[in-house]
Parts: C-alpha cells; structure tokens; sequence
C-alpha cells in the first residue's frame, strides 16, 4: 500500500520537512497524539540524540541505518546516496546484512531501475506492505535475504535531496504503521542535519588537505630539485590527494603529442615514456589549457593508449600559469572505482594552477643558479687558460733550457720526463677548459661522447680525473631515454664521490651486454670509489634518487663495497633496459 495521506494531526501536513524548524515543530506536535505514539518519544529523542554525534559521514550514515532499523523495529536498514547527476545512486551503506552474505550477494544497487530508482526520481514517503507485489519492483539477486514489508522516507540536506532512508522487513512480520512512519520522517529530518554537518565537515578537512599537499609541493620544488625530480613530487602528491590510482604527468613532445615524464603508481615501470599522439582529441584539448574529465578511460575512444584500460575515472588537468601550458596532470583511478566529485575537480585544479605556478618559480630559480653556475665555470675557464697554463708553458720551458745545459744522462731524462708531464697535464687543463665553456645545448649526442664529457667535468671540483671503460657498443644500442637517465644517474653518483667520499681513486664503466633479471637487455653503469664509504645513518637521498629512476625504467639501484683497501669506498651500480 502506499503512504498514508497527511492528516491535520500529522507532524508534516505539508509533507517531508526540509529543516531543523520542522524537526522541532514536528516534536512539539507529538504531544497532541495516541499514547503509543507519545510512548516512543524517549526513543526518537535518543535516536536523534545518536545520529546527531560525530562528523565522519560515512560513519554518520551507519548509524542513521543503525539507529533507524532499532526505531521502527526492523530487520534491515540502508541508505541510498544519491549521485551527483541525480541518475543514480553514488553509495549505498546497509545495516542488518552480515559481510558473508553481501559477498555473496555481490555488487551493490546503483538505482538505476527498480523501486530504489523511482524513489530516486519521485523522492516521497512510500510504505509498502509488500515491496515484491509493487510493480516498480524489479527483483533481488540472488542469495538476497527476503524482504516484504518496506518504508522509505527522503533525506534533504539543506533542502536538497540527498537520498533515502529504506526500512524493510518489520520483526515480527507485522507491515510499518502510522507511527513508524512520523518517527522515521522526523529522525530522517534530524539525518539530514548531521549529514549536512558531516559533509561541511568532510569538505573543510578535503580543502585543507589540498593546500597542505600545495605547500609541500612548492617547498620541494623551491628546494633545489631538478626538474624531473619536481615533476615526481608533483605525480606523487596529486595521487596522494585525488585517491586516485596513480598520479602522472606528462609533457608536450616535439611531435605534437604529449609524454609520459613522471609516475606514481604501484607500477610504474611500463608507463614511463609512454607517448600521447597528436591523434587523440584529448591532446589538442589539453594543449589548449582545457581540463578533460573521463567516466570510463577503458571504454573512451579518445584515450589513446593501451595505459588506458586499467583505469576508470580520470582527472586530466593542465599545469598552465599564466597562459602557458607546461604539461598535464592526470590522476586515474581504478577500474570501477567512484566519479571525481565537483568538489575534487575544483580542488584538483587549483591545486594543478598552484603546482603549474610553483613549478615556473622553481624553473626561474634553476635558471639563475644555473647562470651563477655558468659565470663561475667561464671564470675558471679563464683563470685555467690566463694563469696556470701561462705559468705551466714557462715552467716547461725552463726545465728545456736546463735539460739542454745539464751534462748528465740521468738528468736530461729526468728532465725530460718531466716536461712530457707537463704537456700532457697543459693538454687535460684545455680539455677540462673546453668542458666548462661548453653550454647544455652543445652536448653531442653519442651516450661514450656524453659520459666522457661528464667525467672531464667531474675532473675539475675533483682535482683528478675518473677513469672508464666501455663495454659493448654503447652508443648504437643504447635508447635516448636510458641514455638520458644513465647520464643523469652518472651526474649524481660523481656528486656524491665528491661532495662525500674524499676519494683518490674513481672507476667508471658503462656495460650494455647486460642481461637483467627479468630476461631484457639492459644498460648497466658502476661507479666505483677508494673513499670513507656510506656512513651509518648517513643521509642517502641521492642514493634513492638513483634507484627510483632505475625503477621507473624497470630496472634497478644498489651500491657496495668500493675499490679501496679491504673495500673500502663506495660502488653504486644503476641498471635499466634500453
């Protein structure tokens, strides 16, 4: 049957109330009904009093089911969150149901059809003696405990639907009656209260927890990291805060189409230089500054890659400041799992502008140490050519004129000896003077001709220079993003010989005949050092900068014993496919 029509001694004789005012009329009203009714008021005040505590709202909807199924003596209870495009339900919490039989049951209702649907499109109070003779009723799946009696009332917030209240099967097997029905609208009204609490809550802590993870994003990025070091803390953050299953940036390439440069993930490594092609409709868009928002990227023909089919909901958002577009940040999640609310949508993208804006103020102060950096290697550069090898040329000259004037074997060809040190280390001073005049944008592309380069460079702060060895032939099998990140790799593990080791002795090798573990050719470099070695407890971020670029390649980090007396020093070997 359906609901009893609103009567002049109802609480609500102008229907569902909407506010804490008809809570409260409702109430007051109760005095003027039967004695069974008024009997119960101790009970509703309870039950008011329950709902109304705590803010967490998913904690706040189990116990409206819970308080509600004691109030009207049922066996189950459950509420139906409505989603945001009102065409279905976004969540579904139940009481009276044990995990084994909902496991059995299986998926939830989405209140796409059905009674739970109707309700969704005509939310009033319905009561059902029963609910499998409705013809709205499309059935149970199987293992469904049976239900008969049912009554649902809405739950507004702010005089919004929110979603509904359903009670079914009253102990007993009696059906719902009238006063069922006012204890239930009133505690429903007094729901709606607490869920708006809940929510403004829940919105608040979400708010504050995007402006803590834009702060930390900032004063990484303002730290002196690199660049792709950036761009991880920002995959890593955006993940973190979207709940999402993976956090990935990517930048324009020079196809037109959009890279794959920064991952977070559980795995990572197939991701990494994954290209965007200019194709897919998504780039033009995302190039254009505009945000994309995906239901399904399994499903969506323009998502373009084979990435795509693990996730579900997608956040595309560009990292743009100022009208410039620096890149994309996307934040899947899995397959299944819920729709980006607006409110995560706004939050994401202003926390996309705020990292966009962070990231060109931490491009601003690379360029500037980077230009302070270059000042002073032109300076050295000088005083190397001006100075000490002006002063080298006229020492050797000397020592010719004395070899010249000496009459003692022994001493012309010590002599002799000496001037020929002297050339060869006038010729490493001009090799060293070459690598500091040269800029970012002269580096030749052979990976042998990039390694050696580093080494030279490396010779200058370390006051020798490092040996090396090839193995294999490095520069044809090598790819240019193992390359790029083997060279990166090399930079930082020469950093640390010389920022830490206070080493004589330092031994690099390139090998590409390398085969990992996992079958695939790879890349492998050794830096090897006779210095003090690790300390303990010492810090080792560059050590797990190293390994988390390996890893992103699929490949992998470690370090050891070095090559000085009984192992002392250091060696770290960085691996990859290329």
């Amino acid at each position: 049957m359906s609901a009893p029509a609103a009567s002049a001694d109802s609480p609500f004789p102008d229907g569902t109330p909407d506010s804490a005012e008809a809570a409260a009329r409702a109430t007051r009203s109760l005095q003027g009904l039967s004695p069974e009714l008024t009997s119960r008021v101790p009970q509703l005040l309870e039950a008011m009093r329950s709902v109304g505590t705590g803010l967490e709202l998913h904690t706040t909807l189990d116990r409206i089911c819970e308080t509600a199924a004691e109030l009207a003596d049922a066996h189950y209870a459950a509420i139906g969150v409505v989603s945001e495009d009102g065409e279905g339900l976004s969540d579904f919490v139940y009481f009276g149901i044990d995990p084994e039989t909902a496991e059995r049951i299986g998926r939830l209702p989405d209140g796409h059809k059905g009674l739970l649907g109707a309700l969704i499109h005509q939310p009033t109070t319905l009561r059902l003696a029963d609910l499998s003779a409705d013809p709205r009723s499309c059935g149970f799946p199987p293992h469904h405990p049976p239900m008969r009696s049912f009554l649902g009332v809405p739950i507004r917030v702010q005089g919004e639907i929110f979603g509904n209240l359903y009670l079914t099967e009253k102990r007993g097997g009696a059906e719902f009656n009238d006063y069922d029905v006012h204890m239930v609208r009133v505690l429903a009204t007094e729901a709606g209260i607490a869920i708006g609490n809940a929510r403004l809550y829940e919105a608040a802590k979400q708010r504050e927890r995007w402006i803590d993870g834009s702060v930390a994003v900032t004063t990484a990025l303002l730290s002196g990291s690199d660049a792709e070091e950036a761009l991880a803390v920002v995959a890593e953050q955006a993940r973190h805060l979207a709940d999402s299953a993976a956090g990935i940036v990517l930048l324009p390439d020079e196809e037109g189409g959009m890279e794959i440069v920064a991952v977070s993930s559980d795995d990572p490594g197939g991701a990494l230089g994954v290209i965007v092609p200019p194709e897919s409709r998504i780039v033009s868009q995302l190039l254009e500054g505009q945000a994309v928002f995906i239901d399904d990227a399994a499903t969506d023909p323009r998502v373009m890659t084979d990435l795509a089919r693990h996730y579900g909901p997608v956040m595309m958002l560009p990292l743009q400041s100022d009208g410039r577009v620096l890149g994309t940040l996307v934040t899947p999640r899995a397959r299944g799992g819920r729709p980006f609310s607006e409110a995560e949508r706004t939050l994401a993208a202003q926390f996309a502008s705020q990292a966009a804006l962070a990231l060109m103020m931490a491009d601003a102060q690379r360029d500037r140490e980077r230009l302070a950096v270059y000042e002073d290697r032109d300076r050295i550069a000088r005083d190397l050519h001006d100075l000490v090898i002006q002063r080298l040329f006229a020492t050797g000259m000397m020592l010719e004129s004395a070899q010249r004037r000496s009459v003692v074997p022994e001493v012309q060809v010590g002599v002799g000896k000496a001037v020929d040190e002297l050339d060869v280390t006038i010729q490493e001073i001009r090799t060293a003077i070459f690598a500091l005049q040269q800029g970012p944008a002269e580096a030749p592309s052979g990976l042998r001709t990039r390694v050696l380069r580093e080494i030279n460079m490396a010779a200058v702060p370390l006051g020798f220079k490092p040996s090396h060895h090839f193995v294999g032939p490095v520069d044809t099998v090598v790819g240019e993003l193992a390359g790029k990140n083997l060279i990166a790799a090399l930079r930082e593990a020469l950093s640390n010989a010389f920022r830490h080791a206070r080493a004589a002795r330092i031994d690099v090798v390139v090998d590409s005949s390398v085969i990992l573990p996992d079958g695939q050719q790879g890349v492998r470099l050794t830096v090897a050092d006779d210095g003090v070695g690790i300390a303990e407890g010492g810090r080792r971020s560059g050590l797990k900068n190293l390994k988390r670029r390996a890893e992103s390649l699929g490949g992998d980090s470690w370090y050891g014993p070095g090559i000085g007396e009984d192992g002392g020093g250091t060696t770290v070997v960085w691996q990859a496919p290329y």
